[in-house]
């Protein structure tokens, strides 16, 4: 799956990041974050060959993801009304988690493989820890740096042959830069979550409150964009657009930043390496993908950074 910071919120500067135990809930909130952004890759497929612009279906995704938030806020009995300081973070947590940041992601998976976007957001778990040096003063745990990098390294390995297959021209260098400024909206938005969080708003209250800003802005983006508000009433496109909704919005960013405000952004963060593992193993199933040596090499390495990163 998902916060500006605020000077009485910062720690010092020397303070480390607490090195929360990751019990049973967290194992749970993992799964599920896992399992809703792992299935997100195969719904995208629908969304992406659909005559929709990006940033229409991204529009309809957080219309429906939005009305599913706000139900499920109103039915826990939550806190619905905050003051204007609270929505300055809501509408940054709009900004860069629930529609910038995946709108870069569509405009530069057109340039693309499909392999390299996975290893680009993999990335988020380094640049959470860096981040949360810069803005926080976090110390920057040795254990989780090398679990990030080893994370990062074996998905490297295992979209390897799909990466040194693919021509590397203009179009794939702007479409790098273009998920690369993905990847840090996303961890920024993390940082903004955190916030939010010391501040004892509701995870729940902020993300329907962030999708909500964050509709407002693809509603801004579209209409910039000249394109209109085209749906696409097939059966694909509906069922994918309801399960990106639903699951990978509104059930994983849920999941994710609950995990985050509980074993912080550098720990939560390496579920970015995670789920590209799960999902070649859903393509496995679903595509025939046949794993190569660099691919169970990397495997290995994913796994392994896991237990770095994870464990106390």
């Amino acid at each position: 799956m998902t916060e500006t910071t605020a000077a009485s919120t910062t720690a010092p500067a020397a303070s480390p990041m607490p090195a929360a135990r990751f019990g049973a809930f967290d194992a749970l909130l993992y799964g599920v974050t896992v399992f809703g952004w792992s299935t997100s890759w195969i719904a995208m497929k629908a969304q992406v060959s659909a005559p929709v612009s990006p940033e229409a279906s991204l529009f309809w995704r957080f219309v429906i993801a939005t009305v599913a938030m706000w139900i499920w806020v109103s039915l826990g009995g939550l806190r619905m009304r905050f003051p204007l300081r609270a929505h300055a973070g809501f509408a940054a947590l709009g900004f860069f988690i629930f529609s910038t940041n995946f709108d870069l992601f569509y405009h530069g998976a057109k340039g693309l493989p499909s392999g390299l976007l996975s290893v680009v957001f993999s990335l988020a778990s380094v640049i959470n820890l860096l981040m949360g040096r810069v803005f926080f003063g976090h110390r920057i745990s040795g254990r989780v740096l090398t679990g990030g990098l080893l994370g990062f390294a074996g998905v490297a390995a295992m979209f390897w042959p799909t990466i040194a297959g693919a021509d590397f021209d203009r179009s794939a260098a702007i479409g790098l830069l273009l998920c690369i400024a993905g990847t840090t909206c996303f961890c920024t938005g993390n940082m903004i979550s955190g916030v939010l969080q010391k501040r004892s708003i509701p995870v729940l209250s902020a993300t329907a409150w962030g999708m909500t800003w964050g509709s407002g802005i693809m509603l801004v983006y579209v209409l910039v964009g000249g394109e209109g508000f085209r749906f696409d009433p097939s059966a694909p496109y509906v069922a994918s657009l309801v399960w990106l909704a639903l699951v990978s919005s509104v059930a994983a960013f849920w999941a994710y930043l609950t995990l985050l405000g509980r074993i912080g952004a550098a720990r939560a963060g390496y579920l970015t390496v995670m789920f590209p593992v799960f999902a070649l193993a859903i393509s496995t199933v679903v595509e025939g993908y046949v794993w190569t040596w660099p691919a169970i090499v990397g495997l290995a390495a994913v796994l392994g950074g896991n237990l770095f990163v994870l464990r106390r």
